[in-house]
């Protein structure tokens, strides 16, 4: 066994850097066009060209994404960045079209190329067909189980394989549907679609939170519950995948790399599932005799499943949607944030340091004197800055009791706190 690759989402520098300084062994980015994530900020050639500088800097891989599916009158551009790419210095392409696969090898046949999660490999002939074409690493459709998966990366020990381990889930995407197989374990991809979008449904369960409905010949059970929000619920995207509680059984599968979606979220949420699943994957590997990145610290109590998970309901706000096993184990295992879970949000990340014991800072969220708050150290450690201990000034130069968003000021603290650097996060 080996350690597996942690591959950390990249929408924008800001969420770049957070991968950088918590723990990420790759990231995958893109341009704003071709890369199935137009709403996130993406890079220019420029900015892509100081991106892998500063990645490569810290022994970061960049894997680029060229994963949508183009139309003939995309291909000049697409021409254009495979013209680049290779200069620029990216690892890898991350590609699910046959016509850019082609492209690819003729204008950049040196690059590596790995098969994005869209050409939804899920058998062993289909890993055979890849790899004959070049291509040096899968990526494992999510609707596969656990044995699934492990089977075919002990087959093909010659390939790299990459596991999805967290965020969004599509359960309906063109072709490829997944609402049968999830609500009734019938996969459309093989034919046995039951047409759930078409059912009817009542809500067999109600109160001012919940919803639960049941569907028409399997009364009695329920099919999907949905979190009631301020005027919208979810019901076609029930819950996000999590498996950090797994971490174990994901090592001993011996993939090359574990991957979190997410390339739309914000900063600091990249830099909090960073730094869980670095933690957590050190941890483990440790535990397996594997020597990790970053030797876990030592703590007065041991790290559990409980902590990791605690963490990443912090990552989101209320509602939150469930975490779920997707379809790695036969049951689905989901867990709902606990209804007396405070979320404790980023209220700022560290600017440079002005002084000792000051420090400029960039304001996220409205942060008050009056609160606790802790610095967001990697490895999941998290300094106390106690209230009445720690003051501002705010962008005027004038003393405040609170920071606002949008806006910079000076963090002031009176304990000395080890390893700060500039882009941690601090939470209040």
């Amino acid at each position: 066994m080996k350690i597996p690759e942690l591959l950390i989402p990249a929408g924008g520098r800001e969420q770049l850097d957070a991968a950088l300084i918590y723990g990420a062994d790759a990231v995958y980015l893109s341009g704003n066009e071709l890369s199935l994530r137009a709403k996130c900020d993406g890079f220019t050639i420029e900015q892509l060209r100081d991106a892998v500088k500063d990645a490569h800097a810290k022994n970061v891989r960049v894997y680029y994404c060229l994963n949508a599916m183009p139309y003939n009158k995309h291909l000049p551009e697409l021409e254009k960045m495979l013209e680049v790419l290779p200069d620029i210095g990216v690892d890898g392409l991350i590609i699910a079209d046959p016509g850019v696969m082609w492209l690819a090898k003729k204008m950049c046949p040196q690059m590596e190329i790995h098969l994005s999660t869209q050409a939804h490999s899920v058998n062993s002939a289909a890993v055979h067909f890849w790899k004959e074409q070049g291509v040096s690493r899968i990526n494992l459709a999510r609707e596969l189980g656990k044995e699934d998966m492990s089977a075919l990366i002990k087959e093909f020990p010659e390939m790299e394989f990459e596991i999805f381990i967290h965020g969004a889930m599509c359960l309906a995407l063109s072709g490829h549907c997944l609402m049968s197989a999830w609500v009734n374990k019938r996969p459309a991809n093989l034919g046995q679609c039951t047409q759930p979008c078409r059912f009817d449904y009542r809500g067999s369960k109600f109160s001012d939170i919940r919803l639960s409905v049941e569907e028409t010949l399997r009364q009695g059970s329920d099919c999907w519950d949905i979190e009631q929000g301020e005027d919208f619920s979810a019901i076609f995207a029930p819950s996000d995948l999590c498996l950090v509680r797994y971490m174990d059984d994901l090592i001993k599968m011996n993939p090359a790399s574990l991957k979190l979606e997410g390339r739309t979220k914000s900063p600091s949420y990249v830099a909090q599932v960073t730094d869980v699943y670095r933690t957590a994957i050190d941890f483990y590997a440790q535990k397996n005799n594997i020597t990790p990145k970053t030797p876990p610290v030592p703590r007065e109590q041991e790290l559990t499943p409980q902590d990791f998970m605690d963490e990443l309901f912090n990552t989101g706000s209320r509602p939150f949607r469930p975490l779920s096993t997707g379809f790695f184990f036969p049951d689905r295992i989901e867990e709902k944030v606990p209804d007396d879970y405070t979320v404790r949000p980023v209220v700022a990340v560290l600017g440079d340091e002005v002084k000792k014991g000051t420090w400029e800072v960039k304001v996220r969220g409205t942060w008050k004197s009056e609160k606790d708050a802790s610095v967001l150290m990697p490895g999941m450690l998290r300094p106390l800055l106690q209230k009445g201990r720690y003051s501002f000034t705010n962008h005027q130069g004038v003393h405040a009791d609170a920071l606002h968003p949008g806006l910079s000021g000076l963090l002031h603290f009176e304990d000395e706190i080890e390893n700060l650097q500039k882009g941690l996060y601090i939470r209040a």
